[in-house]
């Protein structure tokens, strides 16, 4: 297999999570998405020209890090930990909190990253004000959930895990979470495992870059 993916992207990054807590073995392949040559090579894949995008040994395209993830499960089920539970009541939770990091994390967060790249007098400030608006209901909403709960789906790590790791890695860099205490706590479980861990080294040089050219 192979992954196309970005390694500053959070939903390669989310990808990436799930084959290492499986540790499935692939061929990375990095694109970077400000090169133009780049991006043609993977609108010739996927012509939506996002990553990540899995190609499978027979040459299947499986764009999306959360079909990616159920993918792995599938083809991986006794490999690692099960990421997407068999229940049908679990799984469909799992898929709920899934789509709620992806909708109301991950999204405002990369609207407000975005924004800070943008030149000043491009820049948008009330689409960044409601973005943090509901950052700020996404996390208060997170905190207590997790009140209870280790991860989002109990007591087990998960697909909607996958996807809240790098959420809120960067998420801390641009709207600190810390007055919320059972997000914090989260967070601080989710970024220390080993997979995560390795994502992260992995990305700090090319966000530094990105970064110190803002």
């Amino acid at each position: 297999m192979k992954l196309y993916y970005n390694p500053v992207s959070s939903y390669s990054q989310k990808a990436l999570m799930a084959l290492y807590e499986k540790n499935v073995t692939f061929t990375p392949v990095v694109v970077n998405l400000m090169d133009p040559a780049g991006r043609a090579e993977l609108e010739k894949i996927y012509p939506v020209g996002k990553v990540p995008v899995l190609i499978e040994d027979e040459g299947r395209v499986v764009p999306e890090s959360s079909i990616i993830i159920e993918l792995l499960d599938q083809r991986f089920p006794d490999t690692g930990p099960r990421l997407l539970p068999t229940d049908p009541a679990l799984a469909l939770e799992t898929r709920r909190w899934d789509r709620f990091v992806d909708c109301y994390v991950n999204e405002p967060m990369q609207k407000v990253f975005f924004d800070g790249m943008r030149p000043e007098d491009k820049r948008d400030a009330f689409g960044v004000a409601q973005a943090r608006g509901l950052l700020t209901k996404a996390c208060t909403a997170l905190d207590a959930h997790l009140a209870t709960r280790t991860w989002l789906n109990g007591e087990a790590l998960s697909l909607a895990d996958c996807g809240a790791a790098p959420c809120l890695s960067y998420l801390r860099m641009l709207q600190p979470y810390d007055t919320f205490k059972h997000l914090t706590a989260y967070a601080g479980r989710l970024l220390e495992r080993p997979s995560f861990v390795r994502i992260s080294k992995d990305a700090e040089p090319i966000l530094k870059a990105m970064q110190a050219g803002r």
